[in-house]
């Protein structure tokens, strides 16, 4: 099974752009996972791989749950931290990745993950997890899916990527090819089999500004990934935005997904 190598510091400059520009997590879906998972307060949940906390800090908020945030990035859980404060929850940061799950972090009701799931070695994750998670609890993958984007800033991105972010090419490429299991199937292989999706779709106003960070959040195009052609690659994708957009303006929908799995 094909898995990506591992880098520690691959989201280092992007978390200034996350919590700003990615697509945010409906507090909606939030509760409906809460709700299906049998979610109550106090039970633990860990926020795997969490960025700057957005699913942690709203299990705590809206589930009152407790929850454990768990990145390898000092700047992410930085970020996270301030979040939490900002929410006026409590969380713990924990700085580590999935290869640093055992037994010190105690028992589990949910382990969520947000578009992270794909950066670790899946198997053995599940595996890990398997020891921490209690009867009736679950993992939770969270990602969103476009629906439209109008004008398709999407393909022009990709294009220049072609150029400009060779290592985003390679990750996206590895895994459309036949040797990239989706997580259905790694969960379906797992103790985890029993799985069920739940999405909420919303209709989102981007402008020109909002486009260039949610790029700049994402680990190929980041501004460390870009290295001295940022300049270049912005300057174009600028006046390729202008030139579909001219008003700046892009309509986006987008389908928020949290696939949840239990045990057998």
């Amino acid at each position: 099974m094909t898995t990506i190598p591992f880098e520690a510091r691959r989201f280092q400059s992007t978390a200034a752009y996350y919590l700003r520009y990615r697509v945010p997590y409906p507090d909606a879906l939030i509760s409906r996972v809460a709700e299906r998972s049998g979610l109550k307060a106090g039970d633990h949940v860990l926020d795997l791989g969490c960025g700057p906390g957005q699913l942690g800090i709203a299990f705590a908020r809206l589930a009152a749950a407790q929850v454990t945030a768990m990145d390898p990035e000092p700047e992410m859980l930085a970020a996270a931290a301030e979040g939490a404060k900002e929410a006026g929850v409590d969380i713990a940061i924990r700085q580590g990745s999935s290869y640093d799950i055992g037994p010190d972090i105690g028992k589990l009701h949910l382990t969520v993950m947000g578009r992270s799931f794909h950066w670790m070695d899946r198997s053995a994750t599940l595996d890990a997890l398997d020891k921490l998670i209690e009867p009736g609890g679950a993992v939770v993958l969270f990602h969103d899916k476009g629906v439209l984007a109008n004008p398709n800033w999407h393909g022009i991105v990709e294009k220049l990527a072609e150029t400009y972010a060779p290592e985003r090419r390679a990750n996206h490429l590895l895994r459309k090819s036949k040797d990239w299991l989706p997580h259905e199937a790694i969960l379906l292989r797992s103790r985890f089999c029993n799985l069920e999706r739940i999405g909420i779709i919303v209709e989102r106003q981007l402008d020109i500004e909002d486009i260039i960070g949610r790029v700049y959040s994402m680990s190929g195009t980041s501004p460390q990934a870009l290295g001295d052609k940022a300049g270049e690659f912005e300057r174009i994708l600028r006046s390729e935005l202008q030139a579909v957009s001219p008003d700046g303006k892009v309509t986006e929908i987008v389908e928020s997904r949290g696939l949840l799995a239990f045990r057998d």
